[in-house]
């Protein structure tokens, strides 16, 4: 297991009692180094969506449960918010709740020389992820999308 993986698992294992007596759940978990800077994201979600105060209320917990474990090595900032409007999609879970929405899928390579495809989540399962698109279904591997997100409508 990789140190980033290994900070997110550990992570979300501390992190696991502290949104449950918060009344939220965790969307998702991610460190990362942008610009030469770490940060420790922790994405948190309810149904109705997430205020303010629920991510300081979970934020200050956690910053605090991380002092006392102090398992990070390097300098980090952490962050903790709602995964937004238009969340990427990565996990199982992510797109059983989003099965009947509308997302936007990207490839790796192009597809009929297209990259971007925007239709209905119909369905999922290990290997694939069936969309409706303009009244017909099409289902793309999974090791073909580079990543999967719900569709921002304005």
């Amino acid at each position: 297991m990789s140190k980033r993986e290994t900070i997110e698992q550990k992570t979300t294992e501390i992190l696991t009692p502290i949104v449950s007596e918060k009344g939220v759940e965790i969307y998702d978990v991610e460190y990362v180094n942008e610009a030469g800077e770490w940060y420790l994201r922790a994405y948190i979600d309810k149904e109705g969506g997430v205020t303010i105060d629920d991510c300081e209320a979970v934020s200050r917990a956690l910053s605090d449960a991380l002092d006392v474990d102090d398992f990070i090595e390097d300098a980090y900032y952490l962050e903790v918010s709602s995964p937004g409007l238009g969340r990427t999609l990565k996990k199982d879970s992510h797109l059983e709740k989003s099965i009947g929405m509308e997302v936007d899928v990207k490839t790796y390579k192009p597809i009929d020389k297209q990259k971007e495809f925007t239709g209905i989540l119909k369905g999922f399962d290990a290997d694939k992820i069936t969309l409706e698109i303009a009244g017909e279904e099409v289902s793309f591997a999974r090791k073909e999308i580079a990543n999967i997100k719900l569709t921002l409508d304005f």
